[in-house]
């Protein structure tokens, strides 16, 4: 197997055994501290407050990002995140409310690291032919983590209406030693650097930068009008994130008009929500040459045709105050299980269609500016989500997918516009007589969207 495909296979196993361990503390947090609260009123710890704090600390801590991997190298970024989700999944062994947020604020600075390593390492194996079957491989291998970590709380939560003492340490315990294999995964990275093109030499920036010019490049970065519409899509999928990782499968546990297993539910939920978004990273990395052929946004569009569907069959299934609590509530008719798992399953898939064409944009867009670009994106994806978990525990259901209606719409429409003006600058460069592409660098500057001027 050729080495750097060899490392995009070892990366998407490294974050598939850790997500395995976070994203299934995620998707139950919420129900699993309500159990813990019930057997302890000292603890007071809330899960939606948790998540905030998480995705708070990582949208500040990503615009130091860049400087740290500039120090660390992305290898050395991702294995320090990933040992802040450990720590963060050991303390949910000995429950303390400041313990719990302390560890809050750990994991969120150590997303910041590994996500932004993860970015920056994925385009160093990538180049232009590869970087969206690798970005639909490693999605689809990331997100196997909500496949086999929820199936797994579905069978230990069976026929449970209060999650105990000793089904709690169980999955605590057991995820505790996936996060682990994960780390294991990190270590057997290669080292790697990203094969030189054409356009390399024309490029102002470099990655090889210290600390400092790595922020002041991210700033200026971030001001460039392609990046500003960029962050519209950036903020539709943090605060999507929030709300099929935090909120969504908790509030199917709540609505107890779907049975005697709704808080089963929960888990399967994380399983449907994991088959989509294996499912769609799997035909858009196989399918990769094909689809970018066509250009990024039809994907895009199809993700939103899909995200608006369920949001309208989620606001009829599920009652409006299925975010709060425990509610024998119901909306326009009978709660569903089965429609319930089928909207989870476009949550995922929609998802799926979201990410991995972003990933695929700023891996090409961006290939000699990654670590701020990726930097960027998570900053401006995980504000959106902490905004979003803020104010979960106090908007009903109703209003927030109308927000995620709005934002769906606003965040595919500059997506869109974005891809359209690359193309329509292909097109004029392809256009160009010889004697121009060989003119001054101010012109590449230009050709490479990178705009800082």
């Amino acid at each position: 197997m050729e080495r750097k495909f060899l490392n995009v296979i070892l990366l998407g196993f490294g974050f598939m055994f850790v997500f395995t361990a976070f994203q299934t503390m995620g998707n139950i947090e919420k129900t699993i501290l309500d159990s813990i609260t019930q057997d302890d009123p000292a603890f007071t710890g809330d899960g939606y407050t948790s998540l905030a704090i998480i995705y708070a600390t990582l949208a500040i801590c990503n615009w130091m990002a860049p400087s740290i991997i500039s120090i660390t190298g992305p290898r050395g970024a991702m294995l320090i995140g990933a040992l802040t989700y450990l720590f963060f999944i050991v303390t949910f062994l000995f429950p303390r409310t400041w313990f719990l947020y302390v560890a809050s604020v750990l994991i969120g600075a150590g997303a910041a690291a590994i996500w932004t390593g993860q970015g920056n390492y994925l385009t160093l194996n990538s180049d232009a032919e590869t970087i969206s079957r690798n970005s639909g491989i490693f999605w689809a291998m990331l997100q196997c983590s909500l496949f086999f970590g929820n199936l797994f709380v579905f069978i230990k939560f069976q026929g449970k209406t209060h999650i105990d003492l000793e089904t709690r340490n169980v999955v605590f315990g057991a995820l505790t030693a996936v996060c682990a294999v994960g780390i294991v995964f990190i270590l057997l990275l290669r080292p790697t650097r990203r094969a030189p093109t054409i356009d390399d030499s024309e490029m102002a920036v470099s990655e090889a930068e210290g600390p400092m010019e790595a922020f002041r490049g991210a700033l200026r970065l971030f001001c460039t009008s392609d990046m500003i519409l960029l962050s519209a899509a950036f903020v539709y999928t943090g605060v999507e994130l929030s709300f099929f990782s935090g909120v969504y499968s908790p509030s199917i546990g709540f609505t107890l008009a779907m049975g005697e297993n709704a808080k089963q539910l929960v888990g399967l939920s994380g399983v449907f929500i994991g088959m989509g978004e294996v499912l769609g990273g799997a035909i858009f990395g196989i399918l990769g040459n094909k689809t970018t052929r066509w250009g990024r946004d039809p994907v895009v569009i199809m993700g939103y045709l899909i995200h608006m569907t369920s949001f309208f069959l989620i606001f009829i299934n599920l009652p409006n105050a299925a975010p709060f609590g425990d509610t024998m509530d119901t909306s326009y008719i009978t709660p569903s299980p089965y429609l319930a798992m089928f909207c989870s399953f476009l949550l995922g898939f929609g998802d799926a269609c979201y990410n991995t064409q972003i990933y695929s944009m700023l891996g090409g867009k961006y290939a000699d500016n990654s670590t701020s670009a990726f930097a960027l994106f998570k900053f401006t994806q995980s504000l959106a989500a902490a905004s979003c978990f803020f104010y979960s525990s106090r908007a009903p259901l109703s209003v927030q997918l109308g927000v995620l209606a709005v934002l769906a719409s606003a965040g595919t429409a500059a997506f869109c516009r974005v891809e359209w003006r690359s193309r329509a600058r292909a097109r004029a460069a392809a256009l160009e007589p010889a004697d121009d592409k060989l003119a001054p660098a101010t012109h590449s500057l230009a050709d490479n969207t990178l705009h800082y001027d």
